[in-house]
């Protein structure tokens, strides 16, 4: 059965987000233009050999352009394959997380290799220097996700071409950003109701450009596409499930997991990610987890001496997450006296069904929402037990808010209108928890 997300033939248009990140590099980078430039309709809007600068953009931004933008520029100091080669292994030398891999493979070769027969194209250099250049950490990010992913890939006995691929999926996978609205970089910027959408399509904007590219072939394309499914189908773009997720993408999707963590908690990493892991082992490849778990025992151990979490935190985490459901019973509650029946479930049963599997993941790991009063009270003076319990309850919230985009993501115009009495219950907690993380 073909995909129509892969058998399209659409292209990124140069979106205003992405002309402002290209003429703003311009100002600190020499970019040039190699041909002219010309909207669609013919009009010659930059001469050949023009230097770019931020003045260009609305020119620019009013037009579409007949080929996209960066064919027809060069930058100095431009990425290449020897300045992203120096770059990993400044980063296999230095940086905790390559660091970990490169030591557990005993020797830095595996994850270079791959990179040596890794094709770039002039058009993906240019869209990895402005990712470089404007936004950094992203760039980073780009770098460790594909090392994760190689690692991975070489335990899993990966071939030679297989893995070349897996670092292309691993190094490109996040390129759609760069179309992206700034905001969505701000931390404080809650992204809700029908905005979503702009997040869920990144992994598409990402896979187009790979496909533009034309050289890196369709289990490429694939990956990158799939970077943020999960393995109970709870992710997105297409909400795909166990193996309906090709390998590569399975791969890169535990990648991203990995590679955040360690890039979100400088405090213990290690010890929170093994904790996450292990109340979240439907969502996650089991057999490329058995490669990562091993990775965290020793790194845990050499964190727990760090600064743990105050007991009041640990108090307020429980409280926020057992008022969440007490919130949902009641929401129930006030469903069912409103009338709800099976034919109104969607929005409802969703909700339902993710509180349910949490609880049950929470009763695995030996916090069940309702025993957290006696739980804190019996690890009193345990210092390392009431971390692990702190690591499980914010991953719990987290969850509550995975709950949330997905509901909204799915039946946002039920919610919106009040299609029913599910879906008024669903809303009213989706609002609640909403105002719990922002608060």
């Amino acid at each position: 059965m073909t995909d129509p997300l892969l058998e399209t033939g659409d292209s990124v248009q140069d979106r205003p987000h992405y002309l402002r990140r290209v003429t703003d590099m311009a100002e600190r980078c020499s970019v040039v233009t190699q041909d002219a430039i010309y909207s669609e309709s013919g009009i010659k809007l930059v001469e050949k050999g023009a230097c770019i600068d931020s003045r260009l953009y609305d020119r620019l931004v009013q037009h579409k352009l007949r080929e996209p933008l960066d064919t027809h520029l060069s930058v100095a100091n431009a990425v290449n394959m020897e300045s992203l080669q120096q770059a990993v292994r400044q980063m296999l030398e230095s940086e905790p997380l390559p660091l970990l891999l490169r030591k557990a493979l005993g020797d830095a070769q595996p994850l270079l290799e791959p990179l040596r027969s890794l094709p770039l194209t002039p058009p993906v250099a240019f869209k990895l220097t402005v990712l470089r250049e404007q936004m950094p950490d992203l760039f980073l990010h780009s770098l460790q996700m594909m090392l994760v992913a190689l690692y991975l890939g070489v335990r899993s006995g990966l071939e030679p071409h297989q893995l070349t691929s897996l670092a292309a999926a691993g190094l490109l996978h996040d390129l759609g950003t760069l179309h992206m609205d700034p905001t969505w970089r701000d931390p404080s910027h809650k992204v809700t109701g029908p905005s979503r959408k702009h997040l869920v399509a990144h992994p598409i904007t990402s896979m187009l450009l790979v496909r533009e590219a034309g050289v890196y072939g369709r289990a490429v394309e694939v990956a990158v596409l799939e970077h943020h499914e999960r393995m109970d189908g709870s992710g997105y773009p297409r909400g795909l499930a166990g193996q309906d997720i090709s390998p590569m993408g399975q791969i890169l999707l535990l990648s991203v997991l990995v590679t955040a963590f360690y890039e979100k908690y400088l405090d213990s990493p290690a010890q929170q990610l093994s904790l996450v892991l292990r109340l979240n082992h439907r969502k996650f490849p089991a057999p490329l987890v058995a490669h990562v778990l091993p990775l965290l025992t020793e790194e845990s151990n050499a964190q727990s001496s760090r600064a743990l979490p105050q007991g009041e935190q640990i108090h307020s985490l429980a409280d926020q997450l057992a008022k969440a459901f007490v919130q949902w019973e009641q929401a129930k509650s006030q469903w069912s006296q409103g009338g709800g029946h099976a034919a109104d479930l969607g929005p409802f049963a969703y909700v339902e069904e993710g509180l349910q599997a949490l609880k049950r993941a929470l009763t695995e790991a030996g916090a069940h929402p309702d025993h957290h009063t006696v739980l804190l009270e019996h690890l009193q003076g345990d210092e390392q037990g009431l971390a692990e319990l702190a690591y499980v309850l914010r991953e719990a919230l987290w969850q509550l808010e995975h709950i949330v985009f997905g509901c909204q993501r799915r039946w946002h115009a039920e919610l919106e209108q009040g299609s029913s009495p599910g879906a008024v219950a669903a809303a009213q907690w989706c609002d609640w928890v909403r105002c719990l993380q922002s608060g």
